[in-house]
């Protein structure tokens, strides 16, 4: 197991961005984590890397490769992030540095994490460059962010990710304001380099087309807490959790014209005011009275699923006691 979540908590003040997760990741493998914008998706992947904004608090156990990061001290940590763990962040254009090159960014990484010459470094990053398939990388390493296309960009945020050489890359949102064929080459570059380069992948999304083509297993967030998760297959194909089925349904279906497309009414609650019972309950067509003041956990289920949903608890605590 190359990352293991435990119990892990990200606060700010009564707000609970993520609340109790515990998840895991394989060395090599693709996990897809989901949920509407607010669900605290980005706020666990910054958690993982120890970037989680002032005043959030974490609290719970990262263990990466049998160590927690949540102890070490701040100089073992950054050497973690950005050697071992790498990020590609959301919105390349903000994330890039716009008054230096593209090259400078890449080989300043490098230096980060290889104690070599400005003249190597720099030489690493157009190599970096040709990794990710930009053309002409040698001349494109001059060239300032706002001079590349925003797939180019992409490409670039991901050349920094791999500066490090890490065994796992964190991928948030990384199909952000790209044009489906964009999209489609990003993904396959995503796809090519960790075979080449044998990492696994937390891909960070709200895009369940991406999940079904790229993961492995899938794992549902809401309102900071997981409702769902399991190999990507089974839970495409039959949805444990009501949040689930109602994105799924919401995906618009090629051939199928004239009908509106299915909606999940509502919205994700407030953080510092989370319902009491199953944060779901108001938006959900499955709530019953008893959702109301039971919080569900967690509970494992056949072909390595897990599910949080009272009613789906009680259905099966039935299907038990009938046999």
């Amino acid at each position: 197991m190359l990352l293991a979540l435990e119990d892990l908590r990200v606060t700010f003040g009564a707000a609970r961005a993520v609340d109790g997760i515990d998840l895991t990741l394989d060395a090599g493998e693709t996990l897809g984590l989901v949920g509407e914008s607010g669900c605290g998706k980005t706020m666990t992947a910054l958690a993982i890397l120890g970037l989680v904004p002032h005043p959030g608090c974490v609290s719970g156990a990262i263990r990466f490769d049998g160590r927690d990061l949540t102890h070490l001290e701040p100089a073992a940590l950054r050497a973690v992030r950005g050697g071992q763990i790498g990020m590609v962040f959301q919105e390349p254009m903000t994330a890039l540095n716009p008054v230096i090159t593209v090259g400078a960014q890449i080989a300043e990484a490098v230096t980060l994490h290889d104690r070599i010459g400005r003249a190597a470094a720099h030489a690493r990053a157009v190599e970096l460059l040709h990794l990710v398939e930009i053309p002409e990388p040698a001349q494109r390493a001059d060239a300032y962010p706002h001079q590349l296309s925003g797939g180019m960009r992409q490409r670039v945020m991901l050349a920094i990710a791999l500066a490090g050489g890490p065994r796992l890359l964190i991928a948030d949102e990384p199909t952000t304001a790209l044009d489906v064929t964009i999209q489609a080459q990003i993904l396959d570059l995503f796809a090519t380099l960790q075979r080449r380069l044998g990492m696994a992948v937390l891909l960070v999304t709200h895009d369940l087309g991406i999940v079904a083509e790229r993961a492995g297993r899938v794992a549902i967030m809401y309102a900071g807490r997981l409702v769902e998760d399991g190999p990507v297959a089974e839970v495409f194909a039959a949805p444990l959790h009501p949040y689930t089925r109602g994105l799924l349904a919401s995906i618009p279906r090629a051939g199928v014209a004239g009908r509106r497309l299915a909606a999940i009414p509502g919205s994700v609650p407030d953080l510092r005011h989370r319902p009491s019972g199953c944060a779901f309950r108001d938006r959900c067509p499955d709530a019953v009275a008893a959702c109301a003041h039971i919080d569900p956990a967690l509970r494992q289920y056949p072909a390595a699923r897990r599910a949080a949903c009272l009613r789906l608890a009680e259905e099966a605590r039935g299907a038990e006691g009938s046999r």
